[in-house]
């Protein structure tokens, strides 16, 4: 009896670990394709063979050298301005928010956080028409200043995990300093924040990524103005089709090097990231 459970688990186990390996393999395989492509000396756009016969760093050296209308250092360092902006602002809304709505008690707290999680379940795509029009009309359209006004304004409304992780932290701090004559701002910088760095560095990874990787909303826009695209619109650019037989190595390239600063992050960030998600879930 025992010895035939342990044969029938050990064979789920071994069909579960091949279905996943399977997975994982399915998964990768673009990846591992883009890395060894980007690297590829031969052929301009496709070969018939997986493996590159020929390899060079030609490709992201032109990625950063060749001059035209293309200019990928311009829409790297444009990404970079308006992700980190936004990652500030969202940051520092998402936070203020989640804890005025874990510690603060008013009137219409309850009603507020309905409508927060409601206007949530709406696309934001629905919307960028008349955003659009809206920028246009106040002169900020084709503008980065527009694109970091559009990620960071509605930050506030995904306030649910940081405000369930807040709800975690014992109230009995907040009293004790407020014995001791701190006010609610001192309390929140100085007490809260301080404890807060799972919830932190969750906040301030997705703050950054959604940026960083927008294609739709930046397109909309920045329309034709190719000295203001971010990577995103700019390597789409790339794959148009009068680009295409010119740039497509470099495309594999810049794909590459877009990955690495949002990789690095989950990397060096991965165990606060999964305490704030997790925390952020118990109670809410």
């Amino acid at each position: 009896m025992i010895k035939s459970y342990k044969l029938r688990r050990n064979i789920a186990n071994a069909i579960i670990y091949v279905i996943l390996a399977i997975m994982g393999i399915i998964w990768v395989s673009p990846f591992a394709y883009l890395l060894m492509h980007s690297f590829r000396a031969e052929g301009l756009i496709t070969v018939n063979y997986l493996i590159p016969h020929e390899w060079t760093f030609q490709n992201y050296i032109d990625l950063f050298t060749v001059k035209g209308s293309l200019n990928f250092p311009r829409w790297l360092l444009n990404t970079f301005v308006v992700a980190l902006f936004s990652c500030v602002i969202c940051t520092i809304s998402v936070l203020a928010v989640s804890y005025t709505f874990s510690r603060l008690r008013f009137k219409a707290r309850k009603k507020l956080m309905n409508v927060g999680m409601i206007l949530g379940m709406f696309p934001g795509f629905m919307t960028m028409i008349a955003i659009y029009y809206l920028l246009k009309a106040m002169g900020l359209d084709r503008n980065l200043v527009a694109l970091v006004i559009c990620y960071s304004s509605g930050a506030g409304l995904g306030f649910q995990i940081s405000k369930g992780f807040f709800d975690t932290i014992p109230r009995a701090l907040d009293e004790a300093a407020t014995i001791d004559g701190a006010n609610k701002n001192q309390i929140f910088w100085k007490i809260i924040l301080p404890m807060s760095a799972p919830i932190i560095v969750y906040t301030v990874l997705t703050s950054f990524i959604g940026p960083w990787c927008d294609f739709i909303l930046a397109r909309i826009i920045m329309g034709d103005r190719r000295d203001l695209y971010t990577v995103a619109i700019g390597l789409f650019d790339m794959k148009s089709e009068e680009f295409i037989n010119t740039y497509y190595k470099q495309f594999l390239a810049g794909s590459v090097i877009v990955a690495i600063p949002i990789t690095t992050l989950f990397m060096i960030m991965q165990k606060y990231y999964v305490e704030g998600v997790t925390a952020g879930g118990v109670k809410g």
